[in-house]
């Protein structure tokens, strides 16, 4: 939090250089979820949620090759968007609610809070 001067003049502080941290896990999280059959497999395990799902109910659901599948599910899982728990022989996926929480405050942070650009009622009622 203290400020500091480079040898280019520019002033940085301690701050700015978490918020440019944030941003960019929060970007990576943002591309995680950029395609399509990723973001199927975060609304299925939140529809299934506490519980989640093992690997053969997503699969059967969502028709996704079993190679695919679990690519998709680790880089869900490196971005920290799903948990994972081995059952016996099975793993258990589940939708990291506190991660998604987390990811929807830095991105509504601004609109909603400093500039009021959207109303937190008008996202919370949002439907198709």
């Amino acid at each position: 939090m203290f400020p500091y001067f480079c040898y280019y003049g520019n002033m940085t502080t301690a701050t700015a250089k978490q918020s440019t941290e944030s941003i960019a896990k929060y970007a990576d999280m943002f591309s995680a979820l950029g395609v399509e059959p990723r973001l199927h497999i975060m609304r299925l395990l939140l529809s299934a949620h506490p519980h989640g799902l093992v690997v053969g109910q997503i699969q059967e659901e969502l028709d996704i090759p079993n190679s695919t599948l679990s690519h998709h599910l680790d880089k869900l899982r490196n971005e920290g968007l799903v948990q994972v728990e081995r059952e016996s022989t099975f793993l258990r996926y589940t939708a990291d609610t506190e991660a998604l929480q987390q990811l929807l405050g830095f991105l509504y942070a601004e609109c909603c809070t400093r500039n009021k650009a959207l109303k937190l009622n008008q996202i919370i009622n949002y439907h198709k």
